[in-house]
């Protein structure tokens, strides 16, 4: 069976968090439409507040140390990524902004990622396409087009609320599911499968 690694990358600050709840919820719901597809999912979850300090320092010193060069080296293999935070000010937090300041830019160059927010109230749910969005195409990442965004309402077992969301999860896993079984494996060698001698003859002939 073909295996497809994402890595999820939340920012959230607070334990228990909203935004490791929605990260953990985008991920299973990933992990379920690859095994649909017929591919294992293997994935990680990296709680940026467990690396915010070498973060800091690898902004100040452009050396990775600590904990964060094997997040890094994680991100840099993955097939998805899954990228969940917290609003601040109506934009992506600083811890989250720092982290992807430090990923080298070719590690996210074709990356499918899928983007996610959490935040108090639905009126910042456009910090996907003004703020998280534009992010990860100047990196020329490929974005899922369903980004996720949860506000505090949408927790709830209100009408309409909770299906909305999970609805919302479901579309984006599977959009982000497509795009990483699309991508060629990373580190794979072009040259493992060439295509048969017989096949390029036949090709010629067309």
């Amino acid at each position: 069976m073909t295996t497809r690694s994402i890595v999820t990358v939340t920012a959230g600050l607070s334990t228990p968090s909203s935004t490791r709840l929605l990260a953990d919820r985008l991920t299973a719901a990933t992990g379920e439409a690859l095994s649909e597809r017929g591919v294992r999912a293997q994935t990680t979850t990296v709680e940026l507040r467990e690396v915010a300090h070498d973060v800091v320092n690898a902004m100040t010193t452009r050396v990775p140390t600590g904990q964060l060069r094997e997040v890094l080296d994680r991100v840099n293999d993955a097939d998805g990524v899954i990228a969940v935070t917290p609003v601040f000010n109506a934009s992506y937090s600083g811890l989250f902004k720092s982290f992807f300041d430090v990923v080298e830019p070719e590690a996210l160059d074709g990356m499918p990622v899928l983007v996610g927010a959490t935040g108090g109230s639905p009126r910042h749910s456009l910090v996907l396409e003004h703020a998280l969005r534009p992010m990860f195409v100047h990196t020329r990442s490929v974005v899922a087009p369903t980004g996720v965004y949860a506000a505090s309402e949408d927790w709830g077992s209100g009408e309409g609320g909770g299906r909305e969301l999970t609805e919302r999860i479901r579309r984006a896993a599977h959009q982000l599911a497509g795009l990483a079984v699309d991508r060629a494996p990373v580190g794979r060698d072009g040259f493992e499968d060439p295509v048969s001698f017989d096949d390029l003859m036949s090709g010629l002939g067309r």
